[in-house]
């Protein structure tokens, strides 16, 4: 069975975005967070910023990442589920790293904060509706 097919599959909660949607808020978002990793990458490279404000950065780039490994090729929903709690916990975390340094980065977070949360509780929910499988 095909990923979409499995995918399709599984009880979702009826305020499901269509995938079309999904693909669409994601085109946004990914720019906005290259640019702001970028920027914090290069100003800690200039020693205009601590490094360590960059480790919540790259928890947020590696598990943003394998979510969809973890979701549609393992077909893990309870893994998938840790993983987006992390995305989710990591993006808080990089608000509050850069907050004092750069606020723009951390206003740039909010609609992946917002889209983030809104996927999270998502993701729970299917996984709930679909515990046993």
């Amino acid at each position: 069975m095909s990923w979409q097919d499995w995918y399709n599959a599984l009880q979702k909660p009826s305020w499901t975005p269509p995938g079309s949607t999904i693909g669409m808020i994601w085109s946004v978002l990914y720019p906005i967070l290259f640019v702001s990793i970028a920027f914090v990458a290069v100003q800690a490279i200039r020693r205009r910023l601590p490094w360590r404000v960059l480790i919540p950065f790259g928890v947020n780039l590696v598990s943003n990442v394998i979510f969809t490994p973890i979701q549609f090729g393992l077909r893990n929903l309870e893994l998938a589920a840790v993983d987006i709690l992390i995305v989710w916990g990591s993006i808080v975390w990089m608000m509050l790293a850069v907050w004092r340094h750069y606020r723009w980065v951390t206003f740039a977070q909010v609609p992946y904060l917002l889209w983030v949360t809104t996927a999270t509780v998502l993701q729970l929910s299917i996984t709930w509706l679909n515990r046993g499988r």
